[in-house]
């Protein structure tokens, strides 16, 4: 059977950036239980952390695309504004 802990419990948590110490007197089993969703706590954070690396990543790609596919739009718009323009002028030019 677990009993209250008579003293402080000091346990450090660090992932890199957060660092915190617990003190409180508690049960064993309500240290581990605490314990326990420190650690799942801290585990998801840093999943978060690495999806979010991968979503800006993804993000920069399709940008980097979207910016290729404006610049391949505007040059296909140059070139038919030029085939039309010479069309016209083909149109208006005396027949020989």
């Amino acid at each position: 059977m677990s009993g209250v802990i008579d003293r402080p419990i000091t346990r450090d948590y660090s992932n890199g950036h957060i660092r915190f110490s617990v003190f409180i007197e508690m049960t064993d089993d309500q240290f581990n239980t605490l314990d326990e969703k420190i650690t799942a706590l801290i585990a998801l954070c840093a999943a978060m952390k690495q999806e979010n690396q991968l979503l800006r990543a993804g993000q920069h790609n399709w940008q980097t695309e979207r910016q290729q596919l404006l610049e391949n739009n505007r040059q296909a718009k140059v070139r038919l504004e030029s085939v039309l323009s010479r069309l016209r002028s083909m149109e208006q030019s005396p027949s020989a």
